[in-house]
């Protein structure tokens, strides 16, 4: 059995969909349930004894030993985190809490676990910390891509905590001799993500006939990883990676925000046209965030050279099959855009 943290959320149930799609080695599904956590991304595994779901917070000490010592997991899987820029500018504390005070307690009990194991179960144990590019804090329009020896220089309160997190489990490692390994993604996208990320709230406000929020002028730059090819990289890194190092994992998809936004439009006048004329007049460019990084750019040659892992997706078929899962799923959309959430979009966009 592994133990996956976060499971319920975006990149997490795509993780445990994936692997028990592919395997029938149990999971261990621990999750606060908090606003992007949604039990419906897992409806399909109702009734799968593979799939164990316990509701409950990473920082509850006790809660995460009891699970440990009773279901005994060869390996941590630790997606849980808050993980919002803009959440984080209104309101740090959360992302401390859960991020920075959470994994330590998640680190501590997997510490007193790993101790009491011996043999091959205590050589083969595993702490996989699942990590962003926004660590490295920004780069410029010409410089190198992210490597894994980057320095760190976050810039948000969410790219702080989480590299907060990132050298606790580096210091667990060299201080304790936890076997941990930790990966370092770029901007994720694809089916069950929450509407707050640029191309879900893209795809949903479209459909409503609403504003598509640009911040500036569009042209910060990210790297696009589709969430399944991400799923592949983890599972590379958990089965072959070597204790202790870290594993850039990228799309080799560097383009800006506004190209994203257009590209969607293009592609939904083609699947679902809209009476009222192109998507593309619902564009509404809105004043930036404070301290928007500019560009962020991953260097996944590490993983490829080391594990043999590269993205099956091009950012032109992982926004295709995106955009039609949006399509399809029609009732999910309409769930997730619950009265606290349209609350959220009005905190965030209104004085925009």
């Amino acid at each position: 059995m592994i133990l996956v943290t976060g499971g319920a959320g975006f990149i997490g149930s795509n993780f445990v969909l994936d692997w028990l799609a592919q395997c029938d080695e149990p999971v261990l599904n621990l999750d606060a349930l908090t606003y992007a956590g949604n039990l419906r991304n897992l409806a399909s595994l109702q009734g799968d004894g593979r799939h164990v779901f316990v509701h409950g917070d990473i920082g509850d000490r006790a809660l995460v030993e009891r699970l440990l010592a009773e279901h005994r997991p060869r390996a941590i899987v630790h997606f849980a985190a808050e993980s919002h820029v803009d959440r984080s500018i209104h309101g740090p504390a959360a992302f401390v809490k859960t991020n920075v005070e959470g994994t330590f307690a998640l680190l501590e009990a997997a510490r007193g676990h790993w101790g009491t194991l011996d043999g091959d179960a205590r050589s083969s144990f595993r702490f996989l910390h699942v990590s962003t590019d926004e660590v490295y804090g920004s780069l410029g329009p010409r410089d190198a891509a992210f490597t894994e020896e980057h320095a760190y220089r976050p810039n948000s309160p969410y790219s702080a905590s989480k590299a907060a997190s990132d050298h606790l489990v580096r210091a667990w490692h060299h201080t304790y001799g936890l076997p941990v390994v930790t990966t370092n993604c770029s901007n994720n996208y694809g089916p069950y993500q929450f509407p707050e990320k640029l191309i879900p709230l893209m795809i949903v406000n479209a459909l409503a006939g609403q504003p598509l929020p640009v911040y500036g002028d569009g042209m910060q730059v990210r790297d696009w990883l589709y969430v399944g090819d991400h799923c592949s990289g983890i599972r590379a890194v958990l089965e072959r990676g070597r204790i202790g190092e870290t594993y850039n994992i990228g799309g080799w998809n560097e383009k800006p925000n506004r190209d994203i936004v257009a590209t969607i439009c293009a592609l939904l006048d083609e699947l679902r046209p809209d009476p009222a004329g192109p998507h593309a007049r619902l564009v509404t460019h809105v004043s930036d965030r404070p301290g928007h990084d500019r560009r962020y750019a991953i260097d996944a040659r590490k993983i490829e050279r080391e594990l043999g892992w590269r993205p099956a997706e091009t950012f032109d078929s992982g926004i295709r099959k995106t955009l039609r899962w949006y399509l399809d799923h029609p009732q999910w959309v309409a769930e997730v855009r619950s009265g606290a959430y349209r609350d959220w979009l009005a905190t965030n966009y209104a004085r925009r």
